[in-house]
């Protein structure tokens, strides 16, 4: 069962956000929230898997809100749920450490699936969120030689991007899991990250 807290001013899309994901199987919402003021005890109490966050929040904005997540509860994964697709947000959002980031347009489907993709080790985004965090890999002038990524390992790091989970990242290139897995570590070790909102934000630092 994952646990699911949604943090959405919106009282109705909050609520029909909150029926959604109680009525899916596998799926339960232990917590919904109109603001961040006390996020440190309102996911204490609740202990989710995954927070579903707007951006655009009162007093306190979801990216401020990812950060004191991933500081005080580092094992919950933060999926950014907002109407904002500039560069900007999307870029604080993942340096902040958001795991996902969804446009509010995405159809009720697509957010469920999102929440089981993140929960089973994937990074989920809109596409054309993707395709903006991919554009911005491509234009980067190349990363400092002590990241020495190798040709694989970028082509790795990108299907996590893409939001891409380990089981079909090893599909897309005929491989174990397992295989993938010890990529995904060397990455982290030559990036010296521990997850993989770290592994994207230290290469979007320093694109540009």
């Amino acid at each position: 069962m994952i646990k699911v807290a949604i943090v959405e001013d919106n009282h109705i899309l909050r609520g029909s956000l909150a029926s959604l994901f109680d009525r899916t199987e596998g799926l339960r919402c232990v917590a919904t929230l109109s603001n961040l003021l006390n996020v440190k005890s309102d996911v204490s109490r609740a202990q989710p898997d995954v927070i579903l966050m707007d951006i655009g929040l009162p007093n306190i904005s979801g990216i401020e809100g990812v950060r004191t997540v991933k500081l005080h509860f580092p094992s919950v994964q933060v999926l950014m749920f907002t109407v904002f697709e500039d560069d900007d947000n999307i870029f604080d959002a993942i340096r902040a450490g958001a795991s996902g980031y969804l446009l509010k347009k995405t159809p009720p489907e697509e957010i469920v699936q999102s929440i089981k993709d993140l929960y089973h080790g994937g990074a989920p985004m809109s596409a054309s969120i993707a395709r903006r965090v991919l554009g911005s890999f491509q234009t980067a002038p190349a990363p400092p030689v002590d990241f020495q990524l190798t040709a694989r390992e970028n082509e790795i790091l990108f299907s996590l991007v893409d939001g891409l989970s380990y089981k079909k990242i090893a599909d897309k290139y005929v491989v174990s899991i397992s295989t993938i897995r010890t990529h995904i570590c060397n990455i982290y070790h030559k990036l010296h990250v521990n997850s993989k909102a770290e592994a994207v934000a230290k290469v979007l630092g320093h694109r540009g």
